[in-house]
């Protein structure tokens, strides 16, 4: 089926205050969802996958574990990355400052495909990126790479795990340079180039935006659980006092 922009934004915003949860902007993690679901990835499949876990967290700050010179590493205690990738950003612009190069390590967290429109925004700051995740299942690995002053990166998918570290991990760097990444990339077994997501999202604002039926429903049913418990706690209230 198509939906829109907007339909997307409003359903996810529903269903992730359905949580209620206490770290997390809703509307950010809606525009996260819409913008991957645009661009072709599978937006609302991975929401809906990452919705049971999301449920169950435990609302915990992020731990910095390790300060560096140009790096540093942040402890996300199985949290969810959509619930913290926004803040975490700012912040690490911040310590980048005037730095040419600036590396973070994520651990424990998940939900690694919705950092898509996050570190795509970086175009607008013209920092480059290149980001790295192992998976737990098929594609194994997945590279991630924005040059500078490009709206849209190259995907790299493997489907072998590339890097030794934990499939709960990402990896992401950003430098006032592009990246070299011919060593990176040499054995990699799909890609989706920056063209490709180019006209994908292009295809998106001018005919719609195409989602599964079964996923669509799948959220839809997430969005209305809000409207239940609010009608239910409504009816209570209106009995009470």
């Amino acid at each position: 089926m198509i939906v829109s922009h907007n339909e997307i934004v409003t359903m996810v915003n529903k269903a992730f205050l359905g949580m209620q949860r206490e770290v997390g902007e809703a509307d950010l993690i809606a525009s996260m969802v819409a913008e991957l679901q645009m661009a072709g990835l599978n937006g609302i499949l991975h929401f809906n996958n990452a919705s049971p876990f999301i449920l169950s967290e435990r609302d915990v700050a992020i731990d910095i574990i390790y300060q560096g010179e140009g790096e540093v590493r942040l402890d996300l205690h199985g949290s969810s990355l959509v619930c913290h990738l926004p803040a975490v950003m700012d912040y690490v612009i911040e310590k980048m400052g005037s730095r040419n190069h600036f590396k973070v390590y994520l651990q424990n967290c998940h939900n690694r495909w919705l950092a898509y429109s996050e570190l795509a925004k970086l175009a607008a700051k013209g920092i480059a990126c290149l980001a790295k995740w192992d998976n737990g299942s098929a594609p194994k690995h997945t590279i991630f790479t924005l040059d500078r002053r490009f709206v849209y990166p190259d995907l790299y998918f493997f489907n072998e795990a590339q890097a030794n570290y934990n499939t709960n991990d990402m990896v992401i760097e950003l430098s006032t340079t592009n990246f070299d990444i011919e060593q990176d990339i040499q054995y990699f077994d799909r890609k989706v180039s920056t063209d490709e997501l180019y006209a994908t999202h292009q295809r998106a604002w001018k005919e719609g935006i195409y989602v599964d039926d079964g996923q669509w429903a799948t959220l839809k049913k997430s969005a209305a659980a809000i409207l239940v418990e609010n009608s239910e706690a409504s009816s209570k209230g209106a009995g009470g006092i």
